[in-house]
């Protein structure tokens, strides 16, 4: 403790470091004094593509995000209703129209109601 006081004592506590005089009314001066005479370039205007090419490419990436998406309304529109039945055309035996039925149902169903139907055909089935 009492060799820092006598570096204190020594050194002070003033602040050593100063700024010379006027130096802050003076540094703008020097710095713009250095700089080069054509150091501020005017923006040329943009071309007519200049203008035309951020409108394209905005336009392009709606195509390119909205075509796959119609296609994909279009394709599931066709399906129809949803139903796993084929055609009115097509002729079906009696088994193949009931399992065209229960596929039906089968996915209308939920998990729970899925394993209610599955648990009272095998119950039948055993019976």
């Amino acid at each position: 403790m009492k060799e820092e006081d006598n570096i204190l004592k020594e050194i002070g506590k003033g602040n050593p470091f100063t700024v010379p005089g006027n130096y802050f009314d003076d540094v703008c001066k020097e710095i713009t004094g250095k700089l080069p005479e054509k150091a501020f370039i005017p923006a040329e205007k943009p071309s007519t593509w200049g203008k035309v090419r951020p409108w394209l490419y905005m336009a392009a990436m709606f195509v390119a995000i909205l075509l796959p998406i119609r296609f994909m309304m279009e394709r599931t529109s066709h399906a129809g209703n949803g139903s796993v039945l084929p055609d009115d055309e097509t002729v079906l035996s009696v088994d193949e129209c009931i399992d065209y039925a229960i596929l039906d149902q089968l996915i209308a169903m939920d998990d729970y109601s899925f394993y209610e139907y599955m648990d009272e055909e095998f119950n039948d089935n055993n019976n």
